[in-house]
């Protein structure tokens, strides 16, 4: 039985594309709408580090970068141990429109898990976009 391979979510934002993606690239914005701490190196090839107040942490592998219109990133697969290498692929692009920014996020590469690993790994980050996507909207709003 085939799996859903990705989540799509599509948000209108009343910001403009440039105050979009300095929340979504920048440490400040990442460590307060994403996690409650971020380091970001900021170029291909370069890493966001994430924590929490919970302990959790994320490393986030920036693969694609076009400012102010793409931002891209792989990271661990929610559920699985620490240091397996599998890992699923988040895209972020920005559309300008006449009342601020649509959003598009999609995460990839949920296919390659076994049956038990899939239902955590996809529900678990269905639910999290849902508040998370939240959070940057609320973030964004704050900042007005």
């Amino acid at each position: 039985m085939a799996f859903p391979d990705r989540i799509e979510r599509t948000l209108e934002i009343a910001h403009p594309p440039e105050r979009v993606w300095a929340a979504l690239t920048s440490a400040e914005g990442l460590g307060t709408w994403f996690g409650n701490r971020a380091e970001v190196d900021l170029r291909v090839g370069g890493l966001a580090k994430l924590s929490w107040d919970s302990g959790d942490t994320a490393t986030l592998t920036i693969e694609r970068l076009e400012p102010p219109r793409v931002f891209a990133y792989t990271w661990p697969i929610y559920g699985l141990p620490e240091g397996d290498p599998r890992r699923t692929y988040v895209e972020f692009t920005l559309e300008p429109t006449g009342t601020g920014t649509t959003l598009t996020m999609v995460e990839s590469g949920f296919a390659q898990m076994p049956d038990d690993e899939h239902k955590a790994a996809f529900s678990g980050n269905t639910t999290g976009w849902t508040n998370e996507l939240g959070e940057l909207v609320a973030y964004l709003d704050g900042q007005a």
